[in-house]
C-alpha cells in the first residue's frame, strides 16, 4: 500500500531530476559562450599586437576565431569595416570585440532561460 507522502517525493524526485539535467545544460551553455567569447578576445589582441601567424598556437586561435565570428563579426567582412592604416587592426578590435560581448550577451540570457 502506498502512502500519500511517498507520491509526493517521487513527483519531486522526477523534478529534481529534471532540474539537474537543466542546471548542467545552462552550465554548458554558459561555458561555450564564455570559450567562443574568449577566442574572440584572444585573436583580436593577437591581431592588435601584430603576433606572428606563423605559429602554430596563433594560427590556431585565429582560425578558430574566424569559425566562432558567424560571419556578422567577420575580420574581413563584419558590421564595422575600416581603410587606410592599421586597417585590419581596427577592424578585427571591433568586429570581434563586438562579437566577444555579444556571445557574453546572448549566453547569459539562454543560461537564464534554461536554468531551473
Amino acid at each position: 500500500m502506498r502512502t500519500p507522502g511517498a507520491d509526493v517525493a517521487e513527483r519531486k524526485k522526477g523534478r529534481g531530476g529534471t532540474a539537474a539535467v537543466r542546471v548542467q545544460l545552462a552550465r554548458l551553455i554558459w561555458l561555450a559562450a564564455v570559450v567562443c567569447a574568449l577566442f574572440l578576445a584572444v585573436g583580436a589582441l593577437l591581431i592588435a599586437l601584430d603576433a606572428n601567424q606563423d605559429n602554430v598556437l596563433v594560427s590556431f586561435v585565429l582560425d578558430v576565431a574566424d569559425v566562432v565570428d558567424l560571419n556578422v563579426f567577420s575580420r574581413d567582412n563584419g558590421i564595422f569595416t575600416f581603410a587606410g592604416a592599421d586597417a585590419a587592426t581596427k577592424s578585427a578590435l571591433a568586429n570581434w570585440g563586438l562579437g566577444a560581448v555579444a556571445y557574453l550577451v546572448v549566453g547569459r540570457i539562454l543560461e537564464r532561460l534554461v536554468r531551473p
